[in-house]
């Protein structure tokens, strides 16, 4: 009986809860904001717009500003090159993963300026031959590199 007792005041202390709470009671009181009259703050000195007096600022804020609009574009461009680099990269690698004929786990590609380099080794020549042809033919190739040894690894 004491039991049910404590459930019915519980739960009539949550319904309570949430219904002040969506009726919008807030507890610890709520707060009353406040309207001001009085004008907002004034620039101590007024604003220049002839130009005259901060003309070595402004200059030293443009060569500034094109400083590092001249290291944005560098960066900008090398970005963009190793992205080439690492796509022609890629293109090499799927390729020599992607062949039947070929085992290329143990073939490892990198490029520098269209130039691809094959290091690694390859169980016979004939799987030599196929990786070089496959980096050859690869679109952006301009010249293979072969460091790739022929034999048992």
């Amino acid at each position: 009986m004491l039991r049910a007792l404590l459930r019915v005041i519980f739960v009539v202390i949550i319904v309570v809860a949430i219904a002040a709470f969506f009726i919008g009671y807030r507890w610890g009181g709520g707060h009353t904001q406040t309207e001001t009259i009085e004008p907002t703050a004034r620039q101590a000195s007024p604003v220049g717009t002839i130009g005259t007096r901060n003309d070595a600022a402004r200059e030293r804020a443009r060569a500034a500003g094109a400083e590092i609009g001249d290291k944005v574009a560098t960066g900008a461009q090398k970005a963009g090159e190793t992205v080439e680099e690492a796509s022609l990269t890629a293109k090499v690698k799927s390729k020599i993963a992607l062949d039947d004929t070929l085992d290329g786990s143990h073939i490892q590609v990198t490029s520098d300026n269209g130039r691809v380099t094959l290091t690694g080794t390859a169980l016979n020549e004939a799987q030599h031959r196929r990786a070089l042809d496959l980096a050859r033919e690869t679109a952006g190739v301009s010249a293979v590199v072969d460091h790739v040894s022929v034999g048992s690894r």
